[in-house]
């Protein structure tokens, strides 16, 4: 590991440790026997709904939470239904958690430490020089943000990502995303929104020369419908890709559209950017809400 500090690092992984492909950006962290700031609101989400969680329950129950926080503790249950089988996703996308699912995770994560000295978080799959002038929500970004408390060495690779941030800093002011007010720099609210959008505009002009299709945005209230053909994952999220035989459009992705590759779907558009769906050609059969 290149690391940020200015040194080089080694660190013996699992097998098991997941990808990190070289030049991709990672964090290492020793591997400890505790239960994880996810798995008590995943718990807490699930005793207000009677054992039951997923992202719509979560946004519902905490109003100041984002759709992709949500999405991260979906993936920290994937990972212990892979695991350790003692959670359950149901056809609809819920979740099922056990009334000891602390308890249970915290025996997860006991047995992990015990067989990988160390974690590995994948933080972001592209490089810094790719990341500088991205339209899409980086890493450089949270730590203009100053999200994370980091400390950035002014030699090897931690000044590497001293002139990337830099660098990325001009960009969004150049974009309108950031202002200079004295020697401060303050970066709009929406910031992250207007690149992630960008980042799906650019991707859906590149699927509508593929296609020959029109792309067509949605929106809250309106119904979508269309063939759902694959899944498309970009820097800020993976979408589903529908296609009818006037046009198409890119919805959020969720686990329950695994089953759904090939098949006709519809579903309303929330206001929260959520769907209810309807599987099948049969319009009058129950909703999902995803």
């Amino acid at each position: 590991l290149d690391g940020i500090d200015g040194r080089t690092h080694y660190a013996e992984i699992s097998a098991n440790a997941g990808p990190a492909p070289i030049g991709s950006l990672v964090g290492i962290e020793p591997a400890r026997a505790e239960l994880r700031p996810a798995d008590r609101k995943i718990d807490e989400i699930a005793r207000a709904n009677g054992g039951a969680y997923s992202i719509d329950l979560h946004l519902a129950h905490d109003r100041s939470a984002s759709e992709e926080f949500a999405r991260a503790h979906v993936r920290r249950l994937e990972a212990l239904r892979r695991d350790g089988g003692f959670v359950k996703r149901e056809p609809d996308g819920t979740w099922r958690i056990p009334n000891d699912y602390l308890d249970k995770a915290l025996e997860h994560e006991g047995a992990a430490a015990r067989a990988a000295p160390v974690r590995v978080q994948l933080l972001a799959m592209l490089d810094l020089e790719q990341q500088a002038a991205m339209q899409a929500p980086t890493w450089l970004d949270a730590q203009l943000r100053g999200e994370t408390a980091l400390e950035v060495a002014n030699h090897g690779y931690g000044r590497d990502v001293r002139d990337a941030l830099a660098r990325r800093q001009q960009w969004l002011i150049a974009q309108g995303l950031a202002i200079v007010r004295g020697d401060q720099v303050e970066y709009r609210a929406d910031m992250d929104e207007v690149l992630r959008q960008r980042e799906v505009r650019i991707a859906a002009a590149r699927l509508s020369r593929q296609l020959g299709l029109p792309f067509a945005e949605m929106a809250a209230g309106e119904r979508v419908t269309g063939i759902c053909r694959r899944r498309l994952d970009l820097s800020s999220g993976s979408y589903a890709l529908l296609e009818n035989s006037k046009e198409f459009t890119l919805v959020p992705w969720r686990p329950v559209l695994e089953r759904q590759l090939g098949r006709e779907v519809s579903g309303i558009v929330r206001g929260s950017g959520t769907i209810s769906w309807t599987f099948g050609r049969q319009r009058s059969g129950p909703e999902i809400g995803m």
